[in-house]
């Protein structure tokens, strides 16, 4: 049989092959490595950073986009020091994203435009828009704080619930007023107890507040820190945040209101490698967060206490949980500070 190849078929042919050879250039030039640089405001077992590392580990043996992740991080920095730092690694060439765990914007203003190829990424309240590289990420924890609350509301004996928390930050304010919603959601007329500490991590000054929360009648306390010996001491049910605490106190944590960096870090990195196949850095001037639904947050199990919890009250936090993933239900956002 003979082979005709006419000129049609010759120049799809060669089409194909120009097309073919194109893709293969394509895939060849894209990126195999990814590099991080992450100042931290706290020190990496604080749980807003822990669970950032955590999940960068999680991603790093998955390997998304083909892409080999690697990172370094810097101690506590602030200031002068931070900027200082984000020069450094801006100027060394070695890393693709610098990541500011905290509120970094005004020292991203003075470096983003020198720096136009590299992306910053900030986190939390206390940012502001910097310029196109900058992506501006944060979390909200009123869903599973709401579900905290519905718990907190069958629990209590004394009808009052309190909260210790950091500053009274847009972002912290979300989660106490859905805790108090939650619980209000159960017993109309609970009362509540809340202080500000005035730090990110001031343990002793948390235990502080939250001993004289107690002493004023709460008996059940959402604590926005990491201090829960006062739960401990006086037996009391506490709830935690950012990340599982189960395990620091498995007889006073009752569960948490928990976060993942993963479909953040998926995000990010997605708009990164837009950037690497030739668009233009599209940073948001109005911060980023991923719902429940999206895999943003989520209540950690019960722990030590699924035995002690009725089960109708497990089921029904958990139907709510269902409704809030489906959409069905909305968790009010309310970021007013509670009085």
């Amino acid at each position: 049989m003979t082979n005709t190849i006419t000129r049609r078929t010759a120049i799809l042919g060669t089409a194909g092959a120009l097309l073919l050879s194109g893709l293969v250039r394509s895939f060849a030039d894209a990126p195999k490595t990814l590099k991080l640089a992450i100042i931290l405001q706290d020190l990496p077992d604080v749980g807003w950073d822990r669970t950032l590392l955590d999940t960068l580990e999680q991603l790093k043996q998955e390997k998304p986009e083909g892409l080999e992740i690697a990172w370094e991080h810097t101690d506590p920095l602030y200031g002068d020091d931070a900027e200082n730092a984000m020069r450094f690694y801006a100027e060394s060439g070695e890393y693709d994203i610098i990541w500011g765990h905290g509120s970094y914007s005004d020292q991203v203003n003075k470096l983003s435009v020198e720096f136009p190829d590299l992306m910053f990424v900030v986190t939390g309240s206390g940012n502001h828009p910097a310029g196109p590289n900058q992506y501006w990420i944060y979390k909200r924890l009123h869903e599973p704080s709401y579900l905290l609350g519905m718990l907190a509301g069958h629990t209590t004996k004394s009808g009052i619930v309190g909260v210790v928390g950091t500053f009274p930050a847009n972002d912290v304010n979300d989660q106490i007023n859905a805790f108090f919603d939650g619980a209000k959601s159960i017993r109309p007329d609970i009362q509540h107890r809340l202080s500000f500490i005035g730090s990110w991590s001031d343990n002793a000054l948390a235990a502080e507040h939250a001993n004289v929360q107690i002493a004023a009648g709460a008996d059940v306390v959402f604590m926005l820190t990491d201090n829960f010996k006062p739960c401990q001491e006086h037996k009391i049910m506490c709830f935690a945040n950012i990340n599982d605490q189960s395990k620091v106190a498995p007889d006073a944590i009752a569960s948490s209101a928990i976060i993942s960096w993963k479909p953040d870090l998926n995000w990010i990195i997605g708009e990164w490698l837009k950037h690497k196949a030739g668009a233009q850095f599209n940073g948001n001037a109005e911060p980023r967060w991923f719902s429940m639904t999206e895999g943003g947050t989520d209540i950690a199990p019960y722990h030590d206490f699924d035995g002690k919890i009725p089960q109708a009250v497990k089921d029904e936090i958990s139907a709510k949980r269902q409704e809030i993933l489906s959409g069905k239900f909305v968790v009010p956002l309310n970021t007013a500070e509670v009085k």
